[in-house]
């Protein structure tokens, strides 16, 4: 064997163990390509799509569907180039065509190398020795395992992705379409009444939960993005945060200790920000600063807001809850105002109750 095609069996190894650990491992950040692939054509449609201004979320609304298309290309092109590098040392004498001469270049090689990959085949070229044979019966069975393996996980990544869309319309729904923790937790408490509101929150918990697993079995849902706001996941997770942050600053501590301190309340919490852990760890951050001054006074007038709904509509509050909710939303307001930007949208699209002076 030469060193030629040494160097061709380490590329197809490298593609297939990339291919291994994301399709099959199927954990975020894991890949040792493709994390680096798709993170460098996300940020290539962001540069881009700065350049058709009010078009911009119509372009990068595209991001997702060419990352999927550009994954495969590049899967597909590092295997046949290393079958290539395998294959062209052989043309000539143990692969060669039916009648002619043989080229030896390596388009010609990849050529070879491509039609020995897919299912379908074709050519005229074919091999003439032992192991040129069992060259042709792996490479075949490498490309039909692949494409089989990418197609399966294809599927899954766009159920994933409806899930999530459902959830993230569920979310909104409940808010009445306005984006607004108040106005959702007012329609689970009508006249008051918490009595329901727990086991929609827990409902709400399993869905979550299960977007989560898929945001860290597939990282391609990063990458979709989608143009109208209400299907962000920095959008859908603030809400559930501001929510939690409200049911347990605002409300009555005595009339609902059990909604405040149910297990559904809590983990909801917990979840949205295992999410927004998980996009902040694996999508690229346009920017890590963020500008505090103010951000105690916005809370603040935030609250009022809130809890001005809240009593409209006959939901007890709690009158010194100001300050916990203050604290509570400082905690984690800094990781969405990373992840939105990440992910194309700006704080004003995700907190739909913001008042700035």
């Amino acid at each position: 064997m030469t060193l030629e095609q040494l160097a061709g069996v380490g590329l197809m190894l490298l593609f297939l163990a990339d291919i291994f650990l994301t399709v099959l491992y199927a954990r975020a950040g894991t890949g040792l390509l493709a994390v680096h692939w798709n993170r460098m054509v996300w940020l290539g449609m962001k540069g881009l799509a700065q350049c058709f201004g009010r078009r911009r979320a119509m372009v990068l609304s595209l991001a997702g569907p060419l990352i999927v298309i550009l994954l495969i290309a590049f899967w597909s092109l590092g295997l046949t180039i290393g079958a290539a590098l395998i294959v062209r040392p052989e043309l000539g004498t143990a692969i060669r065509p039916s009648s002619g001469g043989t080229p030896t270049d390596l388009a010609t090689a990849m050529l070879v190398a491509g039609n020995s990959l897919s299912i379908v085949g074709g050519g005229n070229y074919a091999p003439y020795t032992t192991g040129t044979r069992l060259l042709y019966l792996l490479n075949s069975l490498i490309g039909a395992s692949v494409l089989s393996l990418v197609l399966s996980y294809l599927v899954q990544v766009y159920s994933a992705l409806r899930d999530r869309n459902a959830l993230a319309l569920t979310i909104d729904l409940m808010t009445d379409g306005t984006g607004d923790a108040a106005q959702m937790l007012a329609r689970l408490m009508p006249s008051g009444d918490s009595g329901g509101a727990t086991s929609e929150l827990g409902n709400l918990v399993r869905s979550l939960a299960a977007t989560k697993e898929a945001h860290h079995f597939y990282p391609l849902l990063f990458y979709f993005r989608f143009e109208d706001p209400r299907y962000a996941v920095s959008r859908f997770s603030f809400v559930l945060l501001d929510l939690t942050a409200l049911i347990a600053a605002a409300l009555d501590q005595r009339r609902y200790a059990t909604l405040i301190d149910s297990a559904s309340a809590a983990s909801l919490s917990r979840g949205a920000l295992l999410l927004l852990e998980t996009l902040d760890k694996n999508v690229p951050a346009t920017s890590r600063q963020s500008d505090e001054t103010g951000r105690d006074w916005l809370h603040r007038q935030s609250y009022g807001a809130a809890t001005g709904i809240l009593m409209r509509n006959g939901i007890a509050v709690e009158p010194d809850g100001v300050e916990r909710y203050a604290v509570t939303r400082a905690d984690w307001e800094p990781l969405v105002r990373r992840v939105a930007p990440s992910l194309g949208f700006t704080l004003e699209e995700i907190d739909r109750r913001r008042r700035l002076p």
